[in-house]
């Protein structure tokens, strides 16, 4: 049973506590992952027959009863549902996604269905004897009292989808998940469908051996089945734990409501950049914040610190702020924030602060990969492309709509393979034309040689694209492209779900004035000689011009290709 992962922080011992109980929480969610996913590939054995189910169960009961791991085990299973309720009592705002509050929800279903269950097997084989054989199992579920048996299934199934829940938004993260989500999908389902059908088809046999008087002279003898009194005193014991188990559940509400009492008009205010603003409760995060006022805030990890989505920019009210533990510093860096930038969910505001979500409400786990650090905004020396088709406008006027977005789609994607088969990176497409990035992930010299391959990969992918639609097209489709190289910020920028890298600044208009120049000087190509002197290539037997580029100061030296094959 998980927590929500909203961290304590640190204390002026240098201890990182939030950092230590997301880990502990996770050391013994796992074991108790392990223990539950083992019983049910044991119960699953039960397709094969019950000789089966009961010999892989004496592997299982001898692994597991070991005193390492049964200490491991029940160590797990208390501290785990401790920490949900120190987790539950820490949370400011029980606002949450639907998926985290299935798993709390789930989490806490657990122990009291479970009570029994231990009781009678663990408990009862320690201190009065009884032999916990799966036919034991079976036959109190199937035979004595049937109402076990649902309880059992139920507690099963809510304890492994608890688990898979948690381990989903866990591994999430990881680079390599996607690739195997599916294979790990498919086996979250079989193996509680194999353990269902075992567990039924053994039932289904001890039920109907249970009608045999001397099969039950055996099994009794075999299981040693205490007195009656062991049996109520289970049950008295089984009673009193699910009332200290609620109490401590309503205590733990009750006392958030006291807390929250008390701490009422004595937090911080948090301001958004549209002016709205959210007065803080003492200890709340700047995510809970947002959570309790419904203000969408993206948290791809649910606030456990991991995923860096709900990482903000700070205003005025930083300095006031304790600095990031060493969990939250990892993070931080992982993404290449700039300075200013915090995660949501670990930093508790103690006086008013002004705060910037960076990403939008419908972030993916892809955002919380490690990114580079120009991602965030840096200036680049890049090469900039800009690529129009030529007199398509007047060429689609005599198209059926159909025909105008096969035509286009077939253009883009040979004009984007061959960008990105030279290494450069497709920005946007507008209208009939593109626009392209070189050299963001190299230096200049290289972001220029790839722009000049990608612009002859282009010529050449236009002339088999002509040749292929000969048929559709009265005339052959034509291509501008301009090409310059020079500094330009880039970053991610957009809104919404409309978020890419991109550039903007002086040298990405110098590319598009190039790419119009196409038109005058009749050529497919207008390049500036910082490309030429960047890539190392001689393009001295092509016309050399003296431009003027509106906004800037003197002229810019550009070669004029008449057509792209030309290009060495």
């Amino acid at each position: 049973m998980t927590g929500t992962g909203l961290g304590m922080g640190a204390t002026g011992s240098g201890v990182d506590w939030s950092g230590l109980i997301r880990r502990v929480r996770l050391a013994t969610g796992l074991v108790l992952f392990a223990y539950v996913a083992t019983h049910l590939l044991n119960h699953a054995v039960g397709l094969i027959s019950l000789e089966a189910l009961e010999a892989v169960r004496r592997v299982f009961v001898w692994v597991w009863r070991l005193p390492p791991l049964t200490l491991a085990l029940y160590g797990a299973l208390w501290i785990h549902v401790g920490l949900a309720f120190v987790a539950l009592y820490r949370r400011r705002s029980l606002r949450m996604p639907p998926w985290e509050a299935a798993q709390l929800l789930l989490g806490l279903s657990i122990p009291p269905l479970l009570f029994i269950h231990v009781l009678g097997t663990r408990v009862a084989y320690a201190f009065y004897g009884l032999e916990d054989l799966y036919t034991y199992v079976l036959l109190v579920q199937w035979v004595f009292s049937p109402a076990y048996a649902l309880q059992q299934v139920a507690v099963l199934l809510i304890a492994w989808l608890h688990a898979c829940i948690g381990l989903h938004f866990w591994l999430r993260l990881r680079p390599w998940y996607p690739r195997t989500l599916p294979y790990l999908y498919g086996a979250a389902l079989l193996v509680p469908v194999l353990a269902l059908v075992g567990f039924g088809v053994a039932g289904r046999t001890v039920l109907i051996m249970s009608s045999d008087p001397a099969w039950m002279r055996r099994v009794a003898q075999a299981i040693r089945f205490p007195p009656a009194s062991a049996a109520e005193q289970i049950e008295r014991i089984d009673t009193a734990l699910k009332v200290v188990f609620f109490g401590l559940l309503g205590g733990t509400l009750a006392a958030r409501v006291v807390r929250d009492w008390l701490g009422r008009g004595k937090g911080a205010t948090l301001t958004y950049p549209d002016g709205r603003t959210v007065s803080l409760q003492p200890g709340m995060t700047a995510l809970e914040a947002s959570r309790s006022a419904g203000i969408p805030h993206a948290s791809v990890c649910g606030g456990r610190g991991r995923c860096s989505t709900c990482r903000v920019r700070l205003g005025r009210g930083a300095e006031a702020l304790a600095p990031p533990t060493e969990e939250e510093q990892k993070v931080l860096d992982r993404v290449g924030a700039p300075p200013k930038v915090r995660l949501a969910c670990q930093i508790r505001p103690i006086k008013d602060l002004e705060v910037a979500p960076l990403l939008p409400p419908s972030a993916s786990p892809k955002e919380a990969l490690r990114r580079p650090n120009y991602v965030a905004g840096a200036e680049k020396e890049i090469a900039i492309m800009f690529a129009d088709l030529r007199g398509f406008t007047q060429l689609s006027e005599h198209k059926l709509p159909f025909d105008v977005v096969f035509l286009l789609n077939r253009y883009f994607a040979e004009m984007g393979r061959a960008i990105e088969e030279a290494g450069g990176r497709v920005d946007k497409f507008i209208g009939d034309g593109i626009m392209a990035l070189f050299g963001i992930d190299s230096s200049p010299e290289a972001g220029a040689r790839t722009a000049l391959a990608a612009a002859k990969r282009m010529g050449e992918s236009l002339a088999a694209l002509n040749r292929a639609l000969s048929a559709d097209l009265g005339e052959p489709l034509r291509i501008g492209l301009g090409i310059h190289l020079g500094p330009a910020i880039v970053g991610e920028m957009g809104y919404a779900k409309a978020v890419t890298v991109t550039a903007i600044g002086d040298a990405v208009n110098t590319a598009s004035r190039l790419e119009t120049l196409t038109k005058e000087f009749q050529a497919e190509l207008v390049v500036s000689e910082a490309v030429e002197r960047a890539a190392g290539v001689d393009l001295t037997r092509f016309v050399r011009h003296e431009i003027e580029v509106r906004g800037r100061t003197g002229t810019l030296p550009v070669r004029i290709v008449p057509r792209l094959a030309e290009l060495p």
